[in-house]
């Protein structure tokens, strides 16, 4: 048996998790109706963990049977106990990305990609290191790119505003369309906009069904014309048919397989085939990078537009300033902007894009929490649910409120270490032998650069914010045009 934390916790006291799993079967079944539809995540987890006094203990996680056979966890829900689901020496991340249930391996070419793969297998090296090369050899057409995008996102919005009638979520629609432009332009050979694919303009959707089929145990569509025990049996009980999506995910991965041969070329040189690869890539592009900014996005220019013109005149000067001093947006100009990084890192923080995490123990392991130690048994699965780690309150003051500038100076970048979004700690480095995002310093140029070109641009603007299936529904209302710059 392990110690996972440091000695100085080695004193505290050793006490049984909390907890328990109910009925067989019934108890599942009664924590997904909790979970999804009499509780909502976040109320579910809480009341657990006030009646338990604890932020570890057992429950059952969604989507449970028959869907996942063992949908018991042991849940950890604060600063200290959560690292224990990045450390691959004590955990294993073999086929666990979407937690308790394994998506069918049919939705991607009958591989099972780098993503459901555990560091200890040996296809895993190669898969992780042809993503980290791909990310590393885009390194500078990524600004450029990538600004041509949200100049049309930009514009778009313009657009809805002169209207005077503003679409709902027409921030949500519109960054779609640049983040599967973004994506197709970035992850193929020739910098070739998307609508002169064969993917046309409207590829977007290929994705979204795609990750639908993915995704549907584990959401809600919140239709009010459906009953809820009608939507449970069909999205959490049986697997949506691959075949239904089959002739979709065809055109992603031949449009990758004829636009990105270079690329697939580095991957038959790392051992994979090509084949695998682009299955990979696909996966890598649709799924981590799409599906990544098609929640991120939202995120940031929520908080940020719910933060107010205070906010925005700061962010404005800042990022105006370093652009007029430094001649242009560039890598050394985005690192010179405290307060932008700064932002970045409490959207993430406050609002992690990916809320769940998972891992199973390799062997019995004890870790902590604030106040106790807890053995948790070989096999044991290890659910993590990030929104309560990173906002707690022992780590950091006025954790529910979003705070611009909590990561700017020396004390403010000692909390980096407790930011977990990219699964893996703010201060780590992703590597083939871990299962931190391998493109997190992309997400974190992205997110910097979509707050650039709004800032230089204008100087304020306002949003309403709601809910859809994957994260927030924003809709930009007003934008006013910048006036110093």
């Amino acid at each position: 048996m392990s110690q996972v934390n440091d000695s100085d916790h080695s004193k505290l006291p050793l006490r049984a998790i909390p907890g328990s799993y109910g009925i067989p079967f019934f108890g599942a079944i009664k924590d997904r109706l909790d979970f999804y539809y009499n509780q909502g995540p976040d109320k579910f987890l809480k009341t657990r963990l006030e009646k338990h006094k604890s932020t570890i203990f057992r429950t059952n996680m969604p989507p449970g049977p028959f869907m996942a056979p063992n949908p018991r966890v042991v849940t950890v829900l604060d600063a200290v106990s959560f690292p224990i689901l990045f450390d691959t020496s004590k955990v294993e991340k073999r086929n666990i990305l979407d937690g308790t249930y394994m998506p069918s391996t049919k939705l991607f070419g009958g591989y099972r990609v780098c993503a459901f793969l555990d560091p200890s297998e040996p296809t895993h090296t190669a898969a992780k290191q042809f993503a980290l090369s791909f990310v590393a050899s885009r390194h500078n057409s990524v600004i450029p790119i990538f600004r041509s995008c949200t100049n049309d996102l930009l514009g778009q919005l313009e657009d809805d505003v002169a209207l005077g009638k503003v679409p709902t979520n027409n921030f949500n629609t519109h960054s779609d369309k640049m983040s599967f432009d973004f994506v197709v332009r970035l992850f193929s050979d020739d910098d070739i906009p998307s609508k002169q694919t064969n993917l046309g303009s409207d590829g977007s959707k290929l994705f979204d069904k795609w990750l639908l089929f993915q995704l549907a145990p584990l959401m809600t569509l919140g239709l009010k014309f459906i009953p809820n025990f009608v939507e449970d049996l069909l999205l959490h009980t049986f697997r949506l048919p691959p075949f239904l999506v089959k002739s979709d995910y065809q055109k992603l991965y031949d449009a990758f397989y004829s636009s990105a041969k270079s690329v697939l070329d580095q991957g038959e040189k790392l051992g994979l085939s090509r084949e695998e690869a682009c299955h990979n890539h696909v996966f890598l592009a649709g799924f981590s990078s799409y599906g990544g900014m098609k929640v991120l996005f939202p995120i940031i220019i929520k908080w940020v537009g719910l933060a107010g013109k205070g906010l925005h005149r700061r962010l404005a000067d800042e990022i105006r300033g370093v652009v007029k001093s430094e001649g242009g947006v560039t890598f050394s100009a985005l690192e010179k902007m405290s307060l932008t990084k700064s932002v970045v890192y409490e959207a993430l923080r406050i609002e992690p894009p990916v809320p769940y995490q998972y891992a199973k123990a390799k062997e019995d392991i004890v870790i902590n929490n604030h106040e106790a130690r807890f053995e948790i048994k070989k096999g044991e699965i290890i659910f993590g649910y990030q929104p309560f780690a990173t906002k707690d309150s022992k780590i950091f003051v006025n954790p529910e409120e979003f705070m611009a500038d909590r990561f700017v100076g020396e004390e403010g970048e000692k909390l980096l270490k407790y930011v977990y979004w990219s699964n893996g700690r703010e201060t780590e480095e992703p590597t083939a032998g871990n299962k931190q995002c391998a493109g997190k310093y992309l997400v974190i140029l992205l997110s910097r650069l979509i707050l650039v070109d709004l800032f230089l641009r204008y100087d304020t603007f306002t949003v309403d914010v709601g809910t859809i299936l994957l994260g927030p529904a924003v809709t930009v209302k007003s934008l006013t045009k910048a006036t110093s710059y």
